[in-house]
C-alpha cells in the first residue's frame, strides 16, 4: 500500500511542474518574451493547454467573475498540495 501511495505522491508531483510550467510559460508569451510563432514554443502551449484546460475549466465553474484575473491555476496547485499533505500524513500512517 505504501508503494501505491508513493507512486500517486510522484504523480502529483508532476503535475505540480506541469501546472507551474504552464504558468510560467503563459507570463512569458503574454509579455512577449516567447512568440506563438515559433513552431516549438506553439506546440509545448498547445499540449499544455489541451492537458490543463479541461480541469481549468471545471474550476472556473465554481470561480465567482474576476475580470481578466484567472486564479484557476492557484485553486489547482493548492488543491495539489492539499493532496500531498493528505498522502504524507497517510504514509506516515502506513509506517
Amino acid at each position: 500500500m505504501l508503494s501505491l501511495l508513493q507512486i500517486i505522491y510522484l504523480i502529483l508531483d508532476v503535475a505540480w511542474f506541469i501546472v507551474i510550467i504552464h504558468v510560467v510559460l503563459s507570463w512569458l508569451i503574454n509579455f512577449q518574451v516567447l512568440n506563438l510563432r515559433q513552431p516549438l514554443v506553439a506546440q509545448i502551449w498547445d499540449g499544455l493547454n489541451r492537458l490543463l484546460e479541461p480541469v481549468y475549466s471545471r474550476i472556473r465553474a465554481f470561480l465567482p467573475s474576476m475580470g481578466g484575473l484567472d486564479l484557476s491555476p492557484l485553486i489547482l496547485l493548492l488543491a495539489l498540495y492539499a493532496l500531498r499533505i493528505v498522502i504524507a500524513n497517510n504514509m506516515t500512517a502506513l509506517i
